[in-house]
């Protein structure tokens, strides 16, 4: 196999939905016989196509009852500063994943907390505080629905 095709594709897609199905299932899900299968995870495991698996946890249940967005953008770049930063924000358990995005904002920073208040009380002391943040924009999260499809790219 020297490129994936839509096969590969559908295993990253069911093992994206469920990390934790046998060979068997997964087999039975794709289409193939479970030791082809299991020799093409093997081969997209190898190549880095697939790393690792993971959980999903219910934050509502560990008392993460509210998630935002918060949009950063930084008064100067460098790249020692930018990675200083995002080094800074990840030491906050608050803190779900940081992206470094393009665009008018440097960060978006996902966080979840237990209420509105902690949420302001959080942004106002972790972020408005830092003299290298220019602007702090807040966007809370209605709703998280996760697409699990993965669809193959397009020539």
């Amino acid at each position: 196999m020297s490129e994936l095709d839509q096969i590969d594709f559908e295993i990253i897609a069911a093992l994206r939905n469920n990390a934790r199905m046998t060979n068997k299932e997964l087999a039975e899900q794709v289409g193939l016989a479970p030791s082809s299968c299991l020799e093409r995870v093997r081969y997209l495991r190898a190549r880095n196509y697939i790393r690792g698996a993971h959980i999903e946890v219910d934050l509502a249940a560990l008392g993460i009852g509210l998630q935002a967005m918060v949009a950063i953008r930084l008064a100067q770049h460098s790249r020692v500063g930018l990675e200083a930063f995002q080094q800074y924000v990840l030491s906050f358990s608050e803190v779900l994943q940081v992206y470094h995005l393009s665009g008018a904002n440097d960060f978006m920073v996902h966080i979840g907390v237990k209420d509105a208040e902690t949420l302001r009380d959080f942004v106002l002391d972790s972020f408005a505080e830092r003299p290298e943040v220019a602007h702090i924009e807040t966007a809370v999260i209605y709703e998280e629905v996760k697409n699990w499809n993965l669809v193959s790219p397009r020539d």
